[in-house]
């Protein structure tokens, strides 16, 4: 008995439903081809492969007075003096920020004006010109004191005392840093929702108690990765000190480069890698700290470096797997 025409179909042309489902799983999606993803991706792999190799061979980089220098006892020394210097002013200069910020947002004018005028006067100063200022301070005041203004004063310090290499470093990078940290917490506090603060109103908790609690913890979400860039820029701005006399790792390596100028470019190189691990480290604490207050805001977290390392090796292998398959 002959079939009707069209009846016998061909497994190409049959409809998806009426293939066998065994032989439907053997079937493989092929992935679009993208031969100018390629293309691209072995043009910056020769432009990578070619600035390294400059960088090996190239005898004017002297990567042998590199490995003398990079482990010295003097820059090593300067390097804790930047470590020093950074630490000290990153903390101060986030919590003059911080009161900055409350006073930016509070309800006296008198304080609105004053934060104001501090946030605008220092960012509007160059560093290194407060830092010289602050350096030549004893020349406009030999004491400080506290007292009654235009009346006596209570306490007298010696200004000479107090004002160390260090201790002009600090401050003048803690008054600078407090200037653009107060904008970075205040526009933190300004991204939490509005009824974020009417609903902690209405449940009727003290205002200290709602700002530790319910608003700073959710201004951080915004707040930290802005003020790690801050704390980036910091880190570089401590090779200003250098100007102030204190010996830090830029002085140091400036310092060195003065006795022995022939190795300048190797200095350089020590001074630019230290930097380079200085502000990695700061990147990677500040991913793991905006993970941690991702938690509740994301579904999911972001993962690990570690976990995407490893979610890409499973990647290849199953893309391997199946091509050698078809």
């Amino acid at each position: 008995m002959s079939e009707p025409p069209g009846a016998a179909l061909s497994l190409a042309e049959a409809p998806s439903s009426d293939i066998p489902s065994e032989q439907r799983t053997a079937q493989h999606v092929q992935p679009l081809r993208r031969p100018g993803r390629w293309i691209l991706t072995a043009i910056v792999l020769v432009l990578v492969a070619q600035i390294l190799h400059g960088l090996v061979t190239n005898p004017f980089y002297q990567w042998d007075r590199f490995r003398y220098w990079f482990l010295r006892p003097t820059v090593l020394d300067g390097l804790g003096v930047t470590l020093e210097v950074a630490a000290l002013s990153a903390v101060l200069g986030l919590a003059g920020g911080i009161l900055l910020a409350l006073a930016r947002v509070s309800a006296s004018p008198v304080l609105r004006a004053v934060s104001w005028t501090y946030t605008w006067l220092f960012r509007s100063i160059p560093l290194i010109v407060v830092l010289i200022f602050l350096y030549n301070f004893g020349a406009l005041y030999r004491t400080l004191s506290l007292g009654v203004p235009f009346g006596p004063a209570f306490v007298t310090f010696d200004e000479s005392k107090l004002a160390t290499d260090l201790a002009i470093a600090v401050v003048g990078l803690s008054l600078n840093e407090a200037a653009y940290a107060a904008e970075v917490v205040r526009g933190g506090l300004l991204s939490v929702d509005q009824g974020q603060h009417e609903a902690a109103a209405a449940l009727g908790l003290p205002k200290g108690y709602r700002f530790r609690r319910i608003v700073f913890p959710q201004a951080l979400r915004s707040i930290t990765p802005n003020y790690v860039n801050q704390l980036i820029g910091l880190v570089k701005s401590t090779s200003l000190v250098f100007y102030v006399s204190l010996l830090d790792l830029f002085g140091s390596v400036q310092s060195m480069g003065n006795t022995y100028p022939g190795d300048i470019v190797p200095l350089l190189l020590v001074a630019t890698v230290w930097y380079l691990i200085l502000t990695s480290v700061v990147s990677v604490v500040q991913f793991y700290v905006e993970r941690y207050y991702a938690r509740g805001a994301t579904r999911t977290l972001p993962p690990t470096p570690f976990q995407k390392a490893r979610a890409g090796l499973t990647d290849l292998r199953a893309r391997l797997r199946r091509e050698a398959a078809v």
